[in-house]
Formats: C-alpha cells, structure tokens, sequence
C-alpha cells in the first residue's frame, strides 16, 4: 500500500526523537490503587488535550453544525468540487491541521499528555467495503499517521492516549461523534462491527506494546445508546449495560494476548458516564474516564465518579472536558486535580474562542459555510476549492492560529495560583505607553478582573449572553469585540474592572488617558490608591478622558481601571504618559 508523505516523515521523527523510556523520564504509566503512577511508582496527574478535528471533524468545529458528521461534509463537498479534489482536500486537511508545531507549543506550555481521537476508516475498510467478509485490510497510512505523532509526543517527553472516538458502525446516537450513518448498522447492530474493533485494537496493541510513550489505550470514545429499550436516550438510564461491559471485556483480552503493559481505559454509556452493569473490573491495570460538560465546579458533581473509584479501587481520568470559560476551566481542573485527578480537554484548536489555538478562516469561508448549511447561493467549484485549500494549507497551520494563552494560564497556572500576570509587557518610558483595554493580566476572576458574569454550568443556549458576549480575543468573562480589527471592551458595567501590571523605566508622575465611549464614568487606580474618576465621551465615537497626573514608582506598577456608574461603557484603550 502506498506509504504517502506521512510515513516518511514518521520515519524523519523517529530518527530524531528519544527513544524507548527515555522521552519519558517515568516509563510505562500503570494503574496502582487509586492512582495513576509511572514505573518508579510516583504519582502522575496527566494534563492533555484531545486534538478534535483532525482526523474526525465534527461539523460545529467548522461552523457547520448543521451538517454535523464528517462524511456528510465530506459529500457536500464532493459534490461542489468532485472526488479528487475531494480528497486532495482531506489530505492536506491532514498533513496541515496537526503538525509538530502544534505538539511542541503543548510541551512548551506545560502539558504532559495528548489524547488522539482516532476515526477507525483511517485505520481499515468499512465491513461493507472489505473485498473478503470477515477479513480486515489495513491501512499503514492512517497507523504512520500515529507514528509520526507518536515521535512529536516523545521529542516533548509527553504520552499519547489513543482514543477510538469512531468505532467500526458508530456506538451511540449522537452522530456527529463517530461520524456514524444511521442508514447502515451500528457498532451494536453489528456483530462483524463489533470483531473488527477487537481486531482493531488487538493490531494497535501489537504496534505499541514495547512504546513506554502510549499512555493508555482508552477503549470506546462515549457510548451513547440504549440497549435494553429503545427511547433515544443515548445509554443514560440503562440499568445493565452487558452488550457494552461484553464488548469491552473481549478488546481488553485481545489487547492482553499481545500487551501486558498499557493502561486500559474504560467510558461507561451516557456519553462516558453510565456505569451501571459495568462492574466489576475485568484488569487490573484499568483506568475508568468519566467526560464532564456544562454542569457544576463543586465536589458534589463528580460525588458519583468518586465513589466508583473507591468502590473498585481504580483510578480515574477526566478523559473529557473543556468548551466553556476560563472561571469554569480553572475551578473543573482544580476540582479534579485536587483529588489527584488527570484531564484531557477538548479540542486543542477549531473556530471559537474557548480553546488554545483558534483558527481564523479566509473570507471565503462564511460564503462556503452559508451555502453547505443551505443559507447562501452555491459558489463556483473553482471559488470552492480555492477557499478549502486556504483553509486546509494555511488557516488550520498552527502558525496561523490565534494563541490563547489566557485559556492555557487559566488549565495549568489558575488552577494552582492566585496571583496575577502580566498579559502584555505595558512598559512606560519618555514616551508613555498605550495599553490596550482588553490586555488585561493574566489572572482569575477577582484578581486580575471582575465581569458580573464570567462562567456557565447550564449549557449552551441556556443563557445569553456568553460569558465573553463578543466571542471573542479572550475567554474570561470581560466581554470583548472587534473595532476596527481591534479588540475593545465593549460592555463594562457597574463595578467590573480591570488590572493591569505597568512597569515604569523611572519614577515620576504619568497621566492616564482613557480612551472610551458610551459615557458613564470610571475611575483609575494606581497601586492601591484612591481612585480617580473620569467622565466618558457619550455616544459611539471614541474619545479621551484624562486624569490628574499619578505617582508611578520605578519597575512594577498596578493600575486597575472600574467601572463606577456604567450603563453601556466601552473602553478602548489607555495612555500612560507625562
């Protein structure tokens, strides 16, 4: 089988990269008690990210959640710019949207671990396509695919959790998961689906079972699917769930007749979640994920999961998670970290604002996406291939994404620190500094700023606004927009504020000029002392309001800027200067 760019450069990495133990210090994890440890016996807490959208898009990460699974994308495609060009879109969609790059800024921001959600048709045939019934063709192209990510992983001393996000059929009814068609058997329709995920698995075991960098093998992406009665319920009550515990039961010894080594993880029914009938373990070397969205930060919404691990005595793993603001990001991770508790978020990048890395599309792409939704006029096939090559060969590259290093402060620092850090260096010199409103420190809510509403445990479409109404630039609650390319604070309301950390090259008095709209007033404070209140400009022209001259002291400084009576504030900017 043609081997493709892909596997030279696995063979490129691999010949670069640590090897065996060495690229991580600890070697092989395993499951000891309640705990995750490494081969030394030291407890390891892995912190991830699950790299949604690579190689299985899910529609709303493409503002195409109305299509929502991948092969009906994929079909709305074809049929604008044909097959071929089809799959040359897909390719470079692969070659471009994870790339070293990617995995070298998770090591360089602190993360330990990445979670890869495989979809099973990179790896075999479909059943219905395999020339001879019951036998399964491989595909070393998608294993090369993992090769190569594997020696990314290893170069940054991380583990890679392998993850079937999309098992042979699909395995629940929210489709756009497993990109599964409805119109062919499912995984538990399927008894030929079913052998060829062991197979599956059992050939991944044999690929990696010498690999101290795997982490785990976690089994079944979220299972949703109601065995015992049909109701659309997606698993949530099922009582016994056997067919799911059976399944699992026969990929685990499958994976033991070749590994004896890696972690195995286990998803309950009900999105991860369901594990009624699932016990007792079958392994001693199981991990059990539980995935977590849109609910409560308080021990009480995991009092469940905890009482399963001590039940069985087996570590857990937030093997799910992400998607909502930095409040609720910082407070989920503290939470389970605090009960010594790994997590792999969700996604590392797409279109959106709550995520590491956002991708900004060309201008062609909202046309693209009102068309393929069925809102907008059909484009040309040569205006269409044009707009997905940009998007597969430059917007997806992580070198164009837009960093969100308040999202990454808000997963590895917030979690285990109060204190504020500067966003942006705000350094004063003869020439003053302007500072942008919206470059706010680095910090949790009520330290580095205070929003009246900065998280959501409702669930989308519960509320509005957003916690950020404009979506935009950062994911705490400051709500923030575009002006003129710019972002601005474009909703501060009475008694929100903001910190900024200034550092002043000399000791002397400076002025500080709001740059804002909307009237109503705030104030400035520096270093904890009195505020001084500024009018704004009424209306939607920006304008200056200045203070008296301030005392800022040599190196660092703090200024805060609040809201004082703000019914439709927006501010701009600030000018530090003499």
């Amino acid at each position: 089988m043609r081997m493709g760019w892909i596997a030279a450069l696995a063979a490129t990495a691999v010949l670069c990269a640590p090897g065996g133990a060495g690229a991580q210090t600890g070697g092989f994890l395993r499951a000891e008690g309640t705990r995750i440890v490494d081969e030394t016996g030291d407890p390891v807490i892995l912190r991830g990210m699950g790299l949604g959208g690579w190689v299985l898009q899910e529609g709303y990460m493409l503002q195409l959640g109305a299509l929502g699974r991948q092969h009906v994308i994929r079909a709305r495609i074809a049929d604008l710019i044909g097959e071929e060009k089809t799959e040359a879109f897909y390719a470079a969609w692969r070659a471009n949207h994870t790339t070293k790059a990617d995995i070298d800024a998770m090591g360089r921001w602190g993360f330990n671990s990445v979670r890869l959600p495989m979809h099973y048709d990179r790896l075999t045939l479909p059943v219905d396509q395999e020339p001879v019934a019951g036998r399964d063709t491989w595909n070393e192209e998608g294993f090369a695919e993992i090769d190569a990510l594997l020696a990314w992983v290893k170069a940054n001393g991380m583990y890679l959790i392998l993850d079937l996000h999309a098992a042979p059929g699909g395995q629940g009814s929210d489709l756009a998961i497993s990109d599964r068609d409805p119109s062919k058997p499912s995984l538990w329709d399927s008894a030929e689906n079913r052998r060829k995920t062991v197979a599956l698995w059992r050939r991944l075991a044999e690929r990696y079972a010498d690999e101290p960098a795997i982490g785990a093998y976690d089994l079944i992406n979220e299972p949703n699917w109601d065995f015992e009665k049909p109701g659309g319920g997606h698993g949530c009550e099922e009582t016994t769930n056997a067919p799911l515990r059976s399944l699992m039961m026969e990929i685990t010894a499958a994976i033991r007749e070749v590994d004896r080594r890696h972690m195995i993880v286990i998803e309950g029914n009900c999105w991860g979640n369901n594990y009624r009938g699932v016990m007792p373990l079958w392994d001693d070397n199981t991990v059990i994920s539980f995935h977590k969205y849109w609910n409560a930060t308080d021990r009480g919404s995991i009092a469940e999961i905890l009482k399963l691990r001590d039940e069985n005595d087996a570590p857990l793993w937030l093997g799910e998670s992400g998607e909502n603001s930095n409040t609720w990001f910082m407070q989920t991770i503290g939470l389970v970290e605090g009960e010594g508790i790994g997590w792999a978020f969700w996604p590392l990048k797409k279109i959106g604002f709550n995520q590491p890395l956002e991708i900004t599309p060309n201008p062609g792409w909202a046309r693209l996406v009102a068309y393929l939704t069925g809102q907008g006029e059909r484009p040309s096939a040569d205006e269409a291939e044009a707009t997905l090559m940009r998007m597969a060969t430059h917007d997806i590259r992580f070198e164009n994404n837009f960093e969100h290093r308040d999202v990454v402060d808000a997963m590895l620092r917030q979690p285990h620190s109060d204190a504020a850090v500067p966003y942006a260096d705000h350094r004063v010199g003869m020439s003053g500094v302007t500072i942008r409103a919206a470059d706010y420190d680095l910090g949790r809510a009520g330290v580095a700023w205070k929003d009246v509403y900065d998280s959501d445990t409702d669930g989308p479409g519960e509320r509005v606004p957003w916690w950020n109404t404009g979506r935009t630039w950062r994911n705490d609650g400051v709500d923030i927009a575009v002006d003129a390319g710019a972002p601005v604070v474009a909703e501060f309301e009475t008694g929100e504020w903001l910190r900024y950390t200034v550092t002043a090259e000399a000791a002397g008095d400076q002025r500080v000029t709001v740059v804002g709209a909307g009237g109503g007033r705030v104030s400035a404070a520096l270093n904890g002392g009195v505020p001084v209140i500024v009018d704004l400009p009424a209306g939607e022209v920006w304008g200056e309001a200045a203070t008296a001259a301030l005392p800022f002291m040599e190196g660092a400084n703090t200024l805060v800027v609040k809201a004082e009576d703000c019914g439709a504030c927006r501010v701009k900017e600030m000018r530090v200067e003499r």
